[in-house]
C-alpha cells in the first residue's frame, strides 16, 4: 500500500511541474529589444517607438510589470554605431528585437541568428536577405514592408500631376542605406516612358554630395526630383527639402516628416501604423510563435501630403482634386 501510494504522489507530483514550469514562465518578465535607425532626439522616430508601445500595453503587456524595452539609438546613418548597438541588443538575450529599418536589421542579422527578429519598415526583405519569401520568411526574421516597388510609378504621376512640364526626373538615394534601390528605380524608369518622362539614378554617399547633385539636376530646364525611401535621406530631409526649395525644383518626397518640413508633397505609408502592427507580431512571438510562421505583411495604410506653401513658392498650382484627395493640407 505504501508502495502505491508512493507512485501515485510521485506521479501527482510529476504531472503538476509543467503546470508549475508553465506558471513560472507567465509571471516571467519577457525582455524586448528595439534597435531605432535614427536619432533619439527625431520626433517621427520618437513617435514610431510610442505607438510600437502602446499597442503592446493594449495586448495585455506592461512595462515594470511583464516586459522590460531596452531601446537603442544609433548615431543616426552610421553603421559602426548600428552595429555596437546590436551587438549591446543581442548580449542581453531578449525574447525579440524589433528592428525599424533595413541598416538596423542587416546589423542585428551579423549577431545573432536564432532570437527572433520583427522588422518594422523594410523596403525589399526578400532582396536584402532577410526572408525567403513573403509567405514563408524560412529563418528568425520577418515583419512589415515599407513601400511597394509599384509606389515608384505613383510617385512619378503625382510629380507630373503638380508640376506638368517636367520632363526629367532624378531619383535621389544613398546607395550605402538603401542597397535596395534597384527595386524603387526598375518600376520609375518603367513607367517614365508613357509619362513623357526621361528618369535617372542621383546616388549620393553622404551630405557633401547633396548640393552638387541637386545644383545639376536644377541646371536642365523642366527637371524635378523624386527622393526614395531610405534612412540616409529621411535623416537628412531638412537639407534635401531646403536644397530642392533653393534650387526651385518640384519634388516627391516618401513620408509625411518630408511635406512639413517644407517639402513639396508625400506619398506613402503610415510609419506608426507599422509600428503598431509589428506590435502585434512581438505579442504573438511572445506567446509562442516562430518568426518562420509569421509572413511578411505589406502596408494597409497610406497618407498623401501637399504643402501649398511650398508650391506656391515654386509657382505652382496645386490641381482642387489633388488637393481633396490629400489627407493632409498645409498652408
Amino acid at each position: 500500500m505504501r508502495r502505491r501510494a508512493f507512485i501515485t504522489l510521485l506521479g501527482g507530483a510529476a504531472a503538476a511541474w509543467p503546470l508549475a514550469a508553465r506558471a513560472q514562465q507567465a509571471d516571467r518578465v519577457r525582455r524586448i529589444g528595439v534597435l531605432m535607425g535614427h536619432a533619439e532626439s527625431d520626433s517621427d522616430a520618437q513617435a514610431n517607438v510610442a505607438s510600437f508601445r502602446e499597442s503592446l500595453q493594449r495586448l495585455g503587456w506592461a512595462e515594470g510589470r511583464n516586459i522590460q524595452i531596452d531601446t537603442r539609438w544609433p548615431i543616426p546613418a552610421d553603421v559602426e554605431s548600428m552595429q555596437r548597438l546590436a551587438k549591446e541588443l543581442v548580449a542581453l538575450q531578449p525574447d525579440v528585437i524589433l528592428s525599424q529599418i533595413t541598416p538596423t536589421t542587416v546589423a542585428l542579422l551579423q549577431h545573432t541568428r536564432t532570437i527572433p527578429i520583427i522588422f518594422a519598415t523594410v523596403s525589399d526583405p526578400v532582396g536584402s536577405g532577410f526572408v525567403a519569401s513573403f509567405a514563408r520568411p524560412g529563418g528568425n526574421v520577418t515583419g512589415f514592408t515599407s513601400i511597394e516597388p509599384t509606389m515608384a510609378g505613383k510617385w512619378l504621376e503625382l510629380l507630373k500631376e503638380i508640376a506638368p512640364r517636367v520632363a526629367r526626373v532624378a531619383f535621389l538615394f544613398n546607395p550605402v542605406t538603401a542597397r535596395y534601390a534597384e527595386y524603387f528605380l526598375n518600376p520609375l524608369k518603367a513607367a517614365s516612358p508613357s509619362l513623357g518622362v526621361e528618369a535617372i539614378a542621383a546616388p549620393v554617399r553622404d551630405t557633401s554630395e547633396l548640393e552638387s547633385v541637386v545644383a545639376a539636376l536644377a541646371s536642365e530646364p523642366n527637371s524635378g526630383l523624386i527622393v526614395m525611401p531610405d534612412s540616409f535621406t529621411d535623416i537628412h530631409r531638412a537639407e534635401i527639402t531646403s536644397l530642392a526649395a533653393r534650387y526651385r525644383l518640384p519634388a516627391v518626397y516618401p513620408f509625411h516628416q518630408f511635406a512639413e518640413v517644407g517639402g513639396l508633397l508625400s506619398y506613402g505609408n503610415d510609419q506608426r501604423d507599422n509600428h503598431r502592427r509589428a506590435a502585434g507580431y512581438v505579442d504573438r512571438i511572445l506567446r509562442g510563435a516562430k518568426p518562420s510562421e509569421l509572413p511578411v505583411e505589406a502596408p494597409v495604410k497610406f497618407e498623401l501630403v501637399i504643402n501649398l506653401k511650398t508650391a506656391k513658392t515654386l509657382g505652382l498650382d496645386v490641381p482642387v482634386q489633388l488637393q481633396q484627395r490629400a489627407d493632409e493640407v498645409i498652408e
